[in-house]
């Protein structure tokens, strides 16, 4: 009869499999995430982060109606002409649109999607560039998917010329 030796097993100095593709899945789920997180946009606007008083101005007709007039202030996005009638314009967080001459609405800039910042306003829709998605100018509704919810509304008034967030 012949005895057989038995090693101990060592451990190994690389990585287990399972860690490994662990580690694989890990990052494809952090690029995905990065792909489609928001960007920083505030250099659309104009005058972002001035302070002003409001004043006795006209309220905006939009989303969140508000007076302007009283102690209050507001933080000035940019000015209406900027802003075209049936169109609109981001201005960092905050997208306004013209649907009508002189009605002015303002929504989030960001895709209730992914989170991704919308860019632009043609035809009366609110374009995401990253997965397609479109929403109302008029109210932020869902117009195109894969977007299920619509743009959140935010409270604006017009100024003179001047649009600001309140």
């Amino acid at each position: 009869m012949t005895s057989a030796s038995f090693q101990p097993v060592q451990p190994s100095s690389r990585p287990a499999r399972r860690a490994v593709i662990a580690a694989a899945g890990a990052a494809g789920i952090a690029v995905a995430l990065t792909a489609c997180g928001s960007e920083d946009d505030s250099g659309t606007g104009t005058g972002t982060d001035t302070e002003v008083d409001a004043g006795a101005g006209s309220p905006s007709s939009g989303a969140g109606d508000a007076e302007a007039g009283g102690a209050g202030g507001g933080t000035v996005l940019g000015k209406a002409a900027d802003v075209p009638e049936g169109g609109g314009k981001v201005f960092g967080d905050v997208v306004v649109t013209q649907p009508t001459a002189g009605e002015f609405k303002a929504f989030s800039s960001k895709c209730t999607h992914q989170g991704c910042a919308v860019k632009d306003v043609k035809d009366g829709l609110i374009h995401c560039p990253c997965h397609g998605s479109q929403f109302s100018a008029t109210d932020g509704s869902v117009q195109k998917g894969p977007a299920t919810q619509p743009l959140a509304a935010a409270e604006i008034a017009v100024d003179g010329d001047s649009i600001m967030r309140i």
